[in-house]
């Protein structure tokens, strides 16, 4: 048998260690970057960019910042970046601090303010300026002072203020209009979903890998990643294993996904799959079991008939 190489093992306890560090704040950092981006995989996409970002930035500094702003800062600017790239023709600068959030008011609606965004759908949040989308969601999702939010923005305090007061203004606006829960669009299980739902609920696996395509990537989020038919297969051996899920067709985001029951008289699932096909195939399995704080925010739709474990 083949002794594993010291400096990969050394590499994977460091990593371990870290991802121990940053267990407690990683929740956060997901609320903060699912309402900035509108979507709870894209947010976890830019929790996994800054985890890796701050792990290798360690190696370059003497001394470590405070944890928690530190990597909400890099959150903050990951989250950005992904806006800039989804729209690089908004008409204003996202860094523009203008005339509009001028406003001094003192905001006496603190506690209404985070009731009120507990409520509030991901698309809402989506729909404010970046400026004042970052600072309610500090305020009100994560309880940050009001001190923390100016320095994280680079605005004054008044600025800071205005910003969460027109944010909650327009949010509360956009929420009276806009249709949540059974009132959104459900979308059919393509016939290739629906076929490993059903296999994979009665653990055929060689069925199952049957499915998948020979360059098929497995991305066990925060756990492993693996690629080839061959190293993936594993990955159905060890869900073979336990007995804590159930699989059920859903979308999120208005995207197919599969929802997993960790006990049939669950009222919400505990996490989700998505996957991805090209040509029949199965090209791609993202499995979010190891951050199941995702679903806490996931507005996840279950397919009618897959109600009750059917």
């Amino acid at each position: 048998m083949t002794e594993p190489d010291p400096l990969v093992s050394a590499l994977h306890r460091s990593r371990q260690r870290f991802l121990e560090l940053v267990a407690d704040v990683r929740p956060e950092l997901h609320r903060y970057c699912a309402r900035m981006t509108g979507s709870v995989a894209d947010g976890e996409d830019i929790v996994q960019e800054t985890l890796a970002r701050a792990y290798y930035a360690l190696a370059e500094v003497e001394t470590v910042p405070p944890l928690r702003p530190w990597l909400f800062q890099i959150a903050h600017n990951r989250a950005i970046d992904h806006l800039r790239r989804l729209d690089k023709t908004m008409p204003r600068p996202l860094d523009e601090v203008a005339s509009d959030i001028a406003d001094e008011r003192a905001d006496p609606e603190d506690t209404l303010g985070r009731k009120d965004a507990t409520h509030f759908a991901l698309s809402c949040f989506s729909e404010l300026p970046p400026l004042q989308r970052s600072a309610v969601i500090l305020k009100d999702v994560l309880d940050h002072s009001l001190e923390e939010i100016a320095a994280l923005l680079g605005l004054t305090l008044p600025a800071a203020k205005s910003a969460i007061h027109r944010g909650r203004d327009r949010l509360r606006a956009l929420a009276a209009t806009t249709p949540r829960g059974d009132s959104a669009p459900k979308r059919s299980t393509s016939p290739e979903t629906a076929r490993y739902i059903a296999l994979f609920n009665a653990r055929d696996w060689d069925g199952v890998r049957a499915m998948l395509a020979e360059d098929v990537r497995l991305d066990l989020v925060s756990r492993a990643q693996r690629s080839g038919r061959r190293d993936v297969s594993a990955y159905f051996t060890n869900y073979d294993k336990v007995t804590d899920w159930h699989l059920v067709p859903a979308s999120l985001d208005d995207r197919e996904v599969i929802a997993v029951f960790r006990n049939a008289n669950d009222a919400r699932p505990s996490y989700f799959v998505e996957l991805t096909w090209a040509d029949g195939r199965l090209r791609c399995i993202k499995d979010f079991r190891y951050v199941p704080y995702i679903a806490e925010d996931a507005e996840i739709i279950i397919e009618p008939r897959a109600v009750a474990g059917t």
